[in-house]
């Protein structure tokens, strides 16, 4: 006799398990997210003391990662720092430029993928059902701050001044605060977001 159609292979879970392609709502959303990033940099612009500002940004790449995933936030940040380089005035300041990733603030602007593809993973695979919960974003979000933006941010900033690492650390602590403030706000929308749409990570 022949096997009947419905084997294992037609299962949901067996598609689940294979290569996802992007569909036109995987692009929509890096592009809604690209945007996001784009005007978050306008909003805030607070000065530090160094070429560096606070502003929105790190808000809006954590959470584009806490809600399309490691990858399609990955690539949401990535296209951000591409229009960027090639002129639009999206990064801080109004700035633009690829000479801004061998400036002051290049370690920042390398880290932001970074971050938003381990906030994502950590989110999607660590935190699992769990990511409905505020606490348990915050804790995957500032994750990428503590492991990835600032490590890399002081780095950039001792390689573009030469200053040692007992001063250039304190260049960074004015972003610890907001940080703290920004994944907080990363933290509540995520996990509303999430218990609304308990599906938006689940190729993602």
């Amino acid at each position: 006799m022949t096997e009947s159609p419905t084997s294992a292979e037609s299962t949901p879970e067996a598609d689940d398990s294979r290569p996802a392609r992007f569909t036109t709502t995987d692009i929509a959303l890096i592009a809604a997210f690209t945007g996001l990033i784009c005007a978050s940099t306008l909003v805030g612009d607070i000065p530090t003391g160094t070429a560096v500002p606070i502003t929105l940004q790190t808000f809006a790449i954590a959470l584009s990662g806490a809600l399309l995933g490691p990858v399609r936030g990955f690539l949401a940040v990535a296209l951000y720092l591409l229009l960027g380089g090639i002129g639009l005035p999206v990064y801080a300041d109004h700035t633009s430029g690829f000479a801004k990733f061998a400036g002051i603030s290049g370690g920042y602007l390398v880290s932001f993928p970074l971050m938003a593809a381990l906030v994502g993973y950590l989110v999607k695979y660590v935190a699992g059902p769990g990511r409905t919960r505020a606490v348990v974003i915050f804790a995957c979000s500032i994750a990428g701050s503590i492991l990835i933006v600032h490590p890399l941010g002081i780095a950039g900033m001792m390689i573009y001044s030469g200053e040692p690492l007992s001063t250039v650390w304190k260049w960074d602590l004015p972003f610890w605060f907001g940080d703290l403030v920004k994944t907080g706000l990363v933290a509540i929308v995520a996990a509303e977001v999430h218990r609304a749409f308990p599906n938006l990570l689940r190729r993602r």
